[in-house]
């Protein structure tokens, strides 16, 4: 809306006060004290040893590393929502500093990405010169916010110094495999010399020795942390590439884009993130993060306790997994994803005699079926395709599979109501106890067959029920073979004596799945990390040595993948990369012995999330060009120690929109990373908070396009723009809302100390809350209140007083004391907003109190107002005669004796009613306040001489009398 600050834009009068806190001093201010803070390096983290090695005192000191989420350089730039976070880690890293800790605050740039290559094709700017551009802005920007982090530190994705260690950790993983037993992981050659050895039997029964190359590449393979495999993928043809199952939303669309999204099978590189679904679920009850998050994270993990059980099909197998083994004998049917791999090995040439035309789709053959209903699934999200409403769709593949626990021959079919990403793929189905399989079976005529004796009264005919009937507490029926016999037991003794059987047998065995699936790791794209990996004449993978890294993008022409119609599910992948001849084959010596060979490179690309997932590291140790990160200086800043078991930062701040993607992945590279001796933490980060957001209304005409928020008028309680009445909702904010501010804006009206007071001011950090440009100017007011108190605005010289405490007045002290110690607890409780109202009050107290101002309640204000507007208290401390720097002063201490309040006020009450209010001391004892109370003149008169029962006392703020 159309606001203006009058503070800051008023005509300034003749006799105005010539060294009055104005926007145009506080702009002087700021950015001479930000040239300062970089010419001393006032920030700077020292470190134990190496290129940043420093001050011996500080390194001595506690450490704190604070840390906040991986920023994107948009080109846009900031708006005043954006350094929300930032501002607050910012706080807190200063207080740290002044409570005697070694601070780490840094920021890098998170600038591989979609945004960067797709304004390269539109512009054909190279993406690397619109990212640094757009970086170039955003550091501005910052820094006239005056945020204090060690620049020394600082660096970008896109850095090949910076991206050679991203494909060195990709390797690690690539050499790596994962040892159940061990539950960790280990160099793959360990696992090699155990195949040579014969310690651990080859996959199929030949000796290692027997094997080609290719055929023990392909073994290692299914062992290895990041494999290639030919597997089912979300392929995005309107982007041209394919997407993490967490890049595509709930309606089967790209999450960029808002483009159609399809099951194709495509070879993609994988990261083994499955192995450790168990650590990861486990590790997080040692972490310091919001509740939500961690059930974020639990659920997509998704842990269930069932049973694997084998279902024998022409000599091969059905494998499924089932939390409900005790169920086996209501099987009648099973169902594979359209996508299961096994669906072409059991799919006849003709229809077996005797199938009914209900389960043929109406298609002449079962080939035909099935790739007719398989176009038909790709179309669908995961979302639509699992809708408890839809009606169920499917075709039968021509095949039967034998149930093993009574020999019966059950139809298989397929129908996307299954998906491959859950269990294996493949059900077993009862339909007289899961509703989605009761539905199907009635759809296609199958049989129903009551298993566990109803408790609602329906009868054990199921011709006559309506749903389906799943119960814990029923018994279980009918459920008996020669060998085993489930009748009349409960369901957790039946499942117990299911799975002894199941694994007695051969036929299953007790086991434990996951919803997680492994990470897709492959993108068809220009701008993002190339895979260290190189394939010879025969297809097979080879790592590139160390010494090759980084392997650096090439010079391309055309940045864009190859694009499709949004709708033809049935196109493939053209990368960028592919494009380039002379890059892609290449002649290689791999220093493995054989010389120099012809070697074709991996055109893809890996994904965004990739150089985010280590960054923390980085930070240690960023000139660091031999080792990823000096143990030493990983074990200092983030090794595990009381209180976090498992090491990490400190304090991470970022939007819980990061729940799953980005902290899954860290914590995965994490623990790879530790299990491989690289780092002593086996979690990036041990603390979490997630702030929350600025919003700012969204005007809108009738045609529901937004207008410009700072040309809209209120006239009554309506809004108009341009004479039009338009519609306003809070929202988010953002340059295509035409509703941001920027920090720039707000910086020249009032300086960047006004803004950074008013957004810790608008409330807790973790609520989001409306942007109101007009309330800036309360924090405004309070500088200027702050500034009077310690400045003559006429002379511009000190005007404190010089007094001793002991001749400051009490009230003054309680009140400076109460602050101190309020205000502490505040910082380190991150309530930032109520330390500002803390400050505030003594600030205001102190110009109630008027005269000149103590110069050593004049000190500690200032200190006070350190972490929170850094560049005004600076000044004030330089004009209050100190030489040092205020960042690296000690937080003031409260003295006890003030906190305490002088006089609490009792309440008196009779048969539950307030008859008196008394003041008394915050010590006086139960016996000393019960007399007080029974002597006080209001109490006498109401109690009107009547006896007294019991007197209950709570000292110092409650006496209850109960009459005779």
């Amino acid at each position: 809306m159309s606001e203006t600050n009058p503070a800051a834009t008023a005509p300034v009068s003749a006799d105005a006060a010539p060294h009055r806190y104005t926007a145009a001093m506080a702009a002087e201010i700021e950015a001479r004290w930000q040239d300062f803070w970089d010419a001393e390096g006032t920030y700077t983290a020292p470190n134990p040893k190496g290129d940043l090695a420093g001050d011996p005192e500080l390194v001595a000191r506690p450490k704190k590393f604070i840390m906040d989420m991986f920023p994107y350089p948009s080109g846009a730039g900031l708006h005043v929502g954006h350094p929300l976070g930032y501002i607050a880690t910012d706080v807190f890293a200063r207080f740290q500093r002044m409570t005697g800790h070694n601070v780490l605050h840094t920021l890098g740039f998170d600038a591989f990405g979609l945004p960067a290559e797709q304004y390269a094709v539109q512009t054909g700017t190279h993406p690397r010169v619109s990212t640094e551009a757009n970086m170039k802005n955003m550091v501005s920007q910052l820094r006239r916010l005056g945020l204090g982090h060690d620049k020394r530190r600082s660096f970008a994705t896109i850095d090949p110094e910076y991206y050679k260690w991203t494909q060195w950790i990709f390797l690690q993983i690539f050499n790596s495999w994962y040892d159940d037993e061990a539950k960790r992981a280990r160099p793959i050659d360990e696992l090699v010399a155990q195949f040579d050895s014969g310690e651990r039997a080859v996959p199929g029964g030949r000796t290692w020795s027997a094997l080609s190359e290719a055929e023990r590449a392909d073994v290692l393979g299914e062992f290895r942390l990041a494999y290639a495999s030919d597997a089912p993928v979300n392929w995005c043809p309107g982007l041209g590439t394919v997407l993490a199952n967490e890049e595509v939303t709930a309606d089967g669309r790209s999450e960029r884009g808002n483009f159609p999204v399809f099951k194709s099978k495509l070879r993609q590189w994988n990261m083994r993130i499955t192995a450790y679904a168990d650590r990861l679920l486990d590790d997080l009850d040692q972490l310091d993060w919001p509740e939500a998050i961690k059930l974020q994270q639990r659920n997509w993990i998704g842990r269930s306790e069932g049973a694997r059980v084998d279902f024998p099909v022409d000599g091969e197998r059905i494998t499924v997994f089932t939390t409900r083994p005790d169920t086996l004998f209501g099987a009648t049917y099973m169902v594979l994803a359209p996508e299961h791999p096994l669906v072409e090995k059991f799919t006849p040439a003709a229809w077996p005699e005797g199938t009914r035309e209900a389960w043929t789709g109406g298609h002449a053959t079962p080939t035909e079926a099935v790739a007719a209903y398989r176009a038909q699934a790709a179309s669908k999200s995961d979302v639509e395709r699992q809708a408890e409403a839809k009606d169920k769709t499917g075709v039968f593949i021509g095949a039967y599979a034998t149930n093993p626990v009574n020999g019966e021959q059950v139809p298989v079919f397929i129908a996307d109501y299954v998906l491959m990403g859950y269990g294996t793929g493949a059900i077993m189905a009862v339909p007289a106890g899961d509703q989605r399989d009761f539905e199907f079976a009635r759809a296609f005529e199958l049989p129903i067959r009551c298993i566990v004796e109803p408790t609602d009264g329906r009868g054990t005919d199921t011709a006559t029920w309506e749903d389906a009937f799943a119960s814990y507490d029923a018994k279980i029926m009918a459920s008996s073979n020669d060998e085993v016999s489930l009748d009349g037991l409960s369901v957790v003794e039946a499942k117990e004596r299911i799975t002894e059987w199941l694994e007695r047998t051969g036929a299953g065995e007790g086991t434990v799945n996951f919803r997680l699936r492994d990470w897709l790791f492959s993108r068809q794209r220009y701008w993002g990390e190339p895979f260290p990996i190189v394939y010879d004449e025969d297809g097979i993978a080879h790592p590139l040595p160390a010494s090759m890294l980084p392997l650096e993008l090439p010079e391309v022409e055309d940045y864009s993948p190859r694009t499709f119609d949004p709708d033809d599910a049935d196109t493939k992948p053209e990368t960028p990369l592919s494009r380039n001849e002379d890059w892609v084959h290449v002649t290689l010596d791999l220093g493995d012995g054989r010389g120099p060979r012809r070697y074709r490179r991996e055109t893809n690309t890996m994904p965004n999330w990739a150089g985010s997932c280590w960054y923390e590291l980085r930070y240690l140790d960023p000139h660091n060009s031999e080792q990823l990160v000096d143990p030493e200086i990983e074990q200092y800043w983030m090794g595990p120690r009381e209180g976090l078991p498992h090491g990490g930062v400190d304090l991470y701040v970022g939007g819980a929109e990061h729940a799953v993607l980005h902290l899954l992945y860290a914590r995965f590279w994490s623990k790879v990373l530790f299990d491989l001796g690289h780092v002593s933490s086996s979690e990036p980060f041990h603390k979490l908070f997630n702030q929350g957001m600025i919003q700012a209304y969204v005007y809108r005409d009738s045609r529901g396009i937004a207008v410009p928020a700072a040309e809209v008028e209120e006239r009554d309680g309506a809004y108009y723009y341009q004479g039009e009445k338009v519609s306003r909702l809070l929202g988010k904010m953002g340059k295509s809302l035409k509703n941001a501010v920027t920090p720039d804006e707000i910086c020249a009206e009032y300086g960047a100390d006004t803004l950074r007071l008013y957004e810790m001011a608008m409330g807790p950090l973790d609520v989001s809350r409306p942007w109101d440009t007009r309330a800036v100017v309360g924090q405004f007011r309070l500088l200027q209140r702050l500034w009077r108190n310690v400045v003559d605005e006429n002379t511009g010289e000190l005007s404190v007083a010089d007094v001793a405490e002991s001749d400051i007045d009490a009230g003054t002290l309680r009140a400076l004391h109460k602050a101190i110690d309020g205000v502490r607890q505040d910082l380190e409780g991150m309530r930032f907003n109520t330390a500002i109202a803390k400050v505030t009050e003594l600030n205001n107290h102190l110009t109630k109190v008027g005269g000149p101002v103590p110069r050593s309640v004049a000190e500690r204000l200032v200190l006070l107002v350190a972490p929170l507007a850094p560049h005004v208290a600076e000044e004030l401390w330089r004009k209050l005669g100190h030489e040092s720097s205020v960042v690296h002063q000690d937080f003031p201490v409260a003295d006890p004796a003030y906190v305490v309040d002088e006089t609490v006020t009792c309440v008196v009450q009779i048969k539950g009613k307030v008859k008196a209010r008394l003041e008394v001391a915050p010590s006086i004892s139960e016996g000393d306040l019960e007399k007080a109370a029974l002597a006080d003149e209001k109490v006498v008169a109401a109690l009107d001489g009547a006896g007294i029962r019991k007197v209950i006392v709570r000292a110092p703020k409650l006496v209850n009398i109960v009459p005779a």
